[in-house]
């Protein structure tokens, strides 16, 4: 297996974030040895969008044991914003390419290829579900990054609070156990949509019921 390489991603005169990499050590990368790191992320997202399941661009990540190869500056903020070394990632589309090879392991959330995985910080939860959405008897969220996820059993809506300030924090899950927290507008857009049962507030969705939280406990 080649030896890991350190990476970075550069900006480029207009702003863009752009992958780059810098070899730990010995001489200069052939273009056949180049693609790891943030490269190789890239380029395997990019095939993903055109070769992914049903058009989706995800990638089976879940299938890739690679090496780990250290950590990366890339850091998923609270608010959805994706940052390398302190400045947004400013363009959706490469935003889009790293979150379709995005996958938490047991020491936590990292970019992973076939070739090697790089450890990423993620401040809350990586996606945020930014849009709701009622198709027949199914709740579709859209994220942030433009997946889509159907409440039912394969992708639950959870919801916690907190026992000090009685405050909700909803999410629902995406795909493995990469998750959206569900933003404020829209969960009150569900709570709007909920039906009152043996006190608490609940929607359906795909045959499943799921608790938003007690009536008037900050839900309503």
């Amino acid at each position: 297996m080649p030896a890991c390489r350190r990476c970075h991603i550069g900006n480029d005169q207009r702003g863009f974030a752009v992958a780059a990499l810098t070899p730990k050590s010995g001489p200069m990368a052939s273009p056949a040895e180049s693609k790891t790191g943030l490269a190789a992320v890239t380029e395997a997202a990019k095939q993903a969008i055109h070769a992914g399941e049903g058009g989706r661009g995800l990638p089976p990540v879940h299938l890739w044991h690679p090496a780990h190869c250290g950590d990366i500056d890339i850091v998923i903020r609270r608010d959805g914003v994706w940052m390398h070394e302190g400045s947004p990632i400013g363009r959706a589309e490469l935003v889009r390419l790293f979150s379709t090879v995005l996958r938490k392991d047991a020491d936590g959330y990292v970019l992973v290829t076939p070739g090697e995985k790089l450890s990423i910080t993620v401040e809350d939860l990586p996606f945020r579900a930014v849009a709701v959405s009622q198709r027949g008897e199914v709740l579709v969220f859209t994220t942030d990054v433009g997946d889509e996820a159907e409440a039912g059993p394969d992708h639950p809506i959870q919801v916690e609070t907190n026992p000090e300030t009685g405050e909700p924090s909803p999410s629902v899950r995406v795909r493995a156990d990469l998750w959206a927290r569900i933003a404020r507008p829209v969960f009150y857009e569900l709570v709007e949509m909920a039906r009152i049962e043996d006190g608490r507030l609940t929607v359906r969705s795909n045959g499943e019921i799921f608790a938003l939280g007690p009536v008037g406990a900050g839900v309503a």
